[in-house]
């Protein structure tokens, strides 16, 4: 029996780091440039760096965190371990909003672009067709799902490479600015520090991913010393990418704010440089980028759902079931795919709003872990370890909560809103809170 409710470590670093980077998408880079590049006023790599900090404080305290519990459940198992069970679902539910919208977002983006390629076939028929075939891949297994990721990932570099390519050879002919080397995408003497912030808040979507790789934790080999390696590996990898591929792309066309779309950019830019076969191409990059990030962002909400399914805190019998078969959590993957139906009837706007929120708190929660579980908790209180474990996180907490503060009132109002929806839950599930959440007990002794 206990075979039944265990994942098998199956998976090395190399393949959690695409799984990450698939949870990324390389070509993400693209989906904000057009706004991004003219709220910054052109200064959208320095914007990235901004991004890349906050991102690397956030993905130290990750690591920090799954070498303590090396487990599924990301940010909902830290808090629930390290602060209290009541605190511990309020992450998890929260989490959720990042964790059930990214892959409603990926599937909103397929239905767009290939109904503006087929505007014969209807959005909803490429939205179902989507669903049903991560679906189905997520149910195989976890293998498959970074076999399907290592091919999807592999034509986005290709992609990335060619317009880089196609970037460097038209600036060196006299297009664009005319020169591979400026200081005017890090720093434009007709800006100003607050709207490179502004779009740092933004560009913090680009980097969800990198938190994603924990919700494998007990599919990994040696997870304390390969997950933590992950973390940093995706984050490092994708901030460097995204600096130099905005950083040409501000070379190649420096009048930003001649974008027809500001949310098409990307594609007046690939005309520009390549034609339309190299705008054909960059579709399809474009594309596949978004099946991979769905077909990551469904298996990591999958195994947060049977997380919290195995602690009873939603129903065991559906959400902490795994196929014996497959060795997946099958019912929980199901479920998944019929909220994502749900991608239909929402705005990318509201979608984002609820990730940005979502992601932003979660990071926060674990950040306040570090420091409840090492310095607290286990008293690490030397000179080294101040630093590590409270001074570190402090930072991480501060640049989470500027970025924050850099959110629309409607990311606030349905943040809110949900966590309403949680209280009264958790409410009935602990009687009027008289009670503790369940809990579940890990036979392995946590540090």
């Amino acid at each position: 029996m206990k075979a039944e409710t265990e994942f098998k470590q199956v998976l090395t670093l190399f393949p959690v780091v695409l799984f990450g980077l698939a949870y990324m998408v390389p070509m993400t880079v693209f989906t904000t440039y057009g706004i991004v590049s003219q709220l910054t006023l052109g200064m959208l790599p320095a914007a990235y760096i901004a991004t890349l900090l906050t991102m690397l404080f956030t993905a130290y305290s990750y690591g920090r965190m799954v070498k303590a519990f090396p487990y599924t459940g990301s940010a909902y198992t830290y808090a629930q371990k390290s602060l209290n069970s009541h605190v511990g679902f309020f992450t998890g539910w929260i989490l959720l909003l990042d964790y059930l919208f990214l892959p409603m977002i990926n599937y909103l983006v397929i239905g767009i672009y290939l109904n503006a390629e087929f505007p014969s076939v209807p959005n909803w028929v490429w939205v179902i067709l989507a669903i049903l075939i991560v679906t189905f891949i997520n149910i195989r297994g976890i293998k498959v799902v970074t076999n399907v990721n290592f091919f999807l990932i592999a034509f986005q570099i290709i992609v990335i490479a060619f317009f880089l390519v196609l970037s460097v050879k038209t600036i060196l002919s006299g297009g664009g600015t005319g020169t591979l080397f400026s200081t005017l995408p890090f720093f434009n003497p007709e800006g100003s520090p607050s709207l490179v912030f502004a779009g740092a808040a933004i560009l913090c979507l680009s980097f969800l991913g990198f938190d994603a790789v924990t919700t494998l934790s007990e599919e990994t080999v040696n997870a304390k010393k390969n997950i933590p390696k992950a973390i940093f590996l995706v984050t490092i990898i994708g901030g460097i990418l995204f600096i130099i591929v905005s950083y040409i792309g501000q070379m190649v066309y420096p009048d930003y704010m001649s974008f027809e779309d500001p949310d098409s950019a990307p594609l007046q830019i690939a005309v520009f440089i390549g034609g339309n076969l190299f705008k054909a191409m960059f579709l399809a990059g474009y594309i596949l980028g978004c099946f991979a990030s769905a077909t990551s962002s469904h298996a990591s909400v999958s195994r947060l759902l049977f997380a919290m399914g195995r602690d009873t805190i939603l129903p065991k019998k559906i959400f902490g079931y795994i196929s014996p078969r497959y060795r997946t959590p099958v019912y929980s993957t199901v479920i998944v795919s019929l909220l994502a139906l749900s991608s239909l009837v929402f705005s990318l706007d509201t979608v984002a709003s609820f990730i940005s929120f979502g992601a932003l708190a979660a990071f926060t929660i674990v950040h306040i872990s570090v420091i409840a579980h090492y310095f607290f908790k286990n008293k690490r209180r030397s000179t080294k370890d101040s630093i590590l474990y409270l001074v570190i996180p402090l930072i991480g907490i501060v640049l989470c909560l500027w970025l924050w503060t850099s959110l629309s009132k409607e990311a606030f109002m349905l943040g809110v809103s949900w966590f309403v929806i949680g209280a009264v839950y958790l409410a009935y599930l602990t009687k009027m809170f008289r009670e503790k959440p369940p809990e579940l007990s890990f036979d392995e002794k946590v540090s």
